[in-house]
C-alpha cells in the first residue's frame, strides 16, 4: 500500500503542475489587455474575465488535470503519513516551472534550478524517513474544528481576491494553499470510505470541507495565476498546501517517520519548505511574464 499511495502521489504532482499552466494560459487568454471590462478598478478581474477564463479550452484541459490530481493526490492521503503525501505533490511545483519555462516563456536561472533541485532532495529524505502507516487519530470535534477554520479561510480567499486585485495575487496563492491543505486533511480523516457508506459520508462536516475548500481554492487560484506570477503563486500555495497539513497529521492524527530516523524527516520538510520560498521568492520578478514580445501574461485580466 505505501508503494501505492507513493505513484499516486508522484501521478498527483504531474497532474497539478500541468493544471496550474495550462490553467495560466486560459487565464490569461481570458485577460485580454485590450478588454477595459476585464478588470475591476481595484485591478482584479471583473466578473465577464472569469467567466471568459472558465470557457477557454486550454484553461477546460487544465481543469480536468485538477480531478486527476485530487484522485490521485485522495489515495495518497490515505495511504501515507500527511507530511509525505503532501510534500510528494507539492513536487508539482517544480512541474509546473519547467513547463512555465517551455510554454509560457519563463526563463529559469541557475539559483532557481539549484532551489527546485534542493526540494528533490529534501521530497528523498522525506521518502526515505517517513513510517509505513497512516494512523488516524481524531473525533467530530476534530472534523467540526476544520470545516469552521476552513470556511473562514474560504471567506477571506475571497474577499482577498476581489478586493485587492494584483496586489493581493501572493496572498490569494498562500490562502488557496491552505485551503488545499485543509482538503487533504479532510480526506485523512473522511469518515464512510472503508467500508463505503455514502450517508455516513455524506454527514461528515469533512466532507463539506472538502466540497468548500475544493471550489474556493480552485477560485482563488484561478484568480491569483490570472494576476500574478505562475511560479511565485504556485510556490506560495506549495507551503500551505505541505505545511498545515504535515503540522496537523504529526500533532492530531499521528503521523510519525521511522524510528530513528525523526531528524530526516525534519532536515526534509524544512528543506522543501525552503526550497519552495526561494523558488517563490526567485521567480516572482522573473517569471511575470514582461517578455518583450509576449504582454498578454501581464495582465491583470
Amino acid at each position: 500500500m505505501f508503494t501505492i499511495g507513493i505513484i499516486a502521489a508522484t501521478l498527483a504532482a504531474v497532474a497539478y503542475g500541468l493544471s496550474t499552466v495550462l490553467r495560466a494560459m486560459g487565464a490569461r487568454n481570458a485577460a485580454a489587455p485590450s478588454d477595459a471590462a476585464a478588470t475591476t478598478t481595484e485591478g482584479g478581474p471583473s466578473l465577464k474575465s472569469t467567466v471568459d477564463t472558465f470557457r477557454d479550452p486550454t484553461f477546460l484541459i487544465g481543469t480536468l488535470m485538477v480531478v486527476l490530481g485530487f484522485g490521485g493526490g485522495a489515495i495518497a492521503a490515505r495511504l501515507l503519513p500527511l507530511f509525505l503525501a503532501q510534500t510528494i505533490v507539492a513536487g508539482n511545483l517544480i512541474v509546473t516551472a519547467l513547463l512555465g519555462s517551455a510554454l509560457l516563456g519563463n526563463k529559469l536561472s541557475g539559483r532557481e534550478i539549484a532551489a527546485m533541485a534542493a526540494v528533490i532532495v529534501s521530497l528523498c529524505m522525506l521518502g526515505a524517513s517517513a513510517s509505513h502507516e497512516a494512523a488516524t487519530k481524531h473525533d467530530m470535534a476534530f472534523h467540526w474544528a476544520l470545516f469552521g477554520i476552513s470556511t473562514a479561510v474560504a471567506v477571506i480567499g475571497v474577499v482577498v481576491v476581489r478586493s485587492l486585485g494584483r496586489r493581493g495575487a501572493i496572498f490569494a496563492g498562500a490562502l488557496s494553499g491552505a485551503m488545499y491543505g485543509a482538503l487533504a486533511v479532510a480526506v485523512r480523516v473522511l469518515d464512510g470510505v472503508h467500508p463505503v457508506d455514502f450517508v455516513t459520508m455524506l454527514e461528515d462536516p469533512a466532507a463539506w470541507t472538502i466540497a468548500l475548500t475544493g471550489a474556493i481554492a480552485f477560485y482563488v487560484q484561478t484568480v491569483a495565476l490570472q494576476l500574478g506570477p505562475v511560479n511565485a503563486v504556485t510556490a506560495v500555495l506549495v507551503v500551505g498546501e505541505v505545511g498545515i497539513p504535515a503540522i496537523v497529521g504529526v500533532l492530531f492524527l499521528g503521523d510519525h517517520a521511522i524510528d530513528g530516523l525523526g531528524w530526516l524527516a525534519y532536515v526534509g520538510f524544512a528543506g522543501a519548505i525552503a526550497g519552495a520560498f526561494a523558488v517563490a521568492w526567485l521567480t516572482e520578478g522573473s517569471d511575470s511574464g514582461d517578455k518583450s514580445g509576449d504582454p498578454a501574461p501581464e495582465t491583470a485580466g
